[in-house]
């Protein structure tokens, strides 16, 4: 089974080193494809590729590490690593999707998602914090040149 990611997704987990554990509201199932990978399928089946949608990024936000993605731009559907992206314990979370988020201790934060669904990442509160900052930066960014755009035409 082949997976794009779409506003149910919440988040996309690594579970062994060739397949992922995924959240939606209120599934969660396995796909036999790591999470890096469903990114970049996800974005070629939105239109573009990984690099492409991260090369953007990164001129928007004139950062290098860590880049949220724009996987489908029409509704801004954005998610965010939350280690380097080709890391083995890499996960990709919804930013659209996060209710608010906690320190569990220095090494771990807790997301509760919009349906009160909750994961630990292994990931410290202070990089999940920044990484939420950065995709909102992205979002923010996107939708003001929209706005403009369709102000001009």
């Amino acid at each position: 089974m082949r997976y794009e990611v779409n506003y149910g997704t919440l988040a996309i987990v690594p579970n062994t080193k060739k397949n992922s554990l995924i959240y939606e509201d209120e599934n969660r199932y396995i796909v036999e494809e790591t999470p890096f990978e469903i990114m970049e399928d996800s974005c070629r089946y939105f239109g573009s590729t990984y690099d492409g949608r991260k090369d953007s990024a990164k001129d928007i936000l004139g950062s290098e590490y860590k880049i949220p993605i724009i996987v489908e731009d029409t509704n801004n559907l954005i998610v965010f690593p939350t280690t380097s992206p080709q890391a083995s314990d890499c996960a990709w979370v919804s930013l659209n999707r996060i209710k608010s988020f906690e320190a569990v201790d220095a090494k771990n934060t807790r997301i509760i998602f919009d349906n009160n669904k909750e994961l630990i990442v292994p990931t410290a509160y202070r990089s999940i914090e920044n990484q939420i900052s950065r995709a909102i930066k992205l979002d923010y960014v996107i939708r003001r040149r929209k706005n403009i755009s369709d102000k001009n035409s």
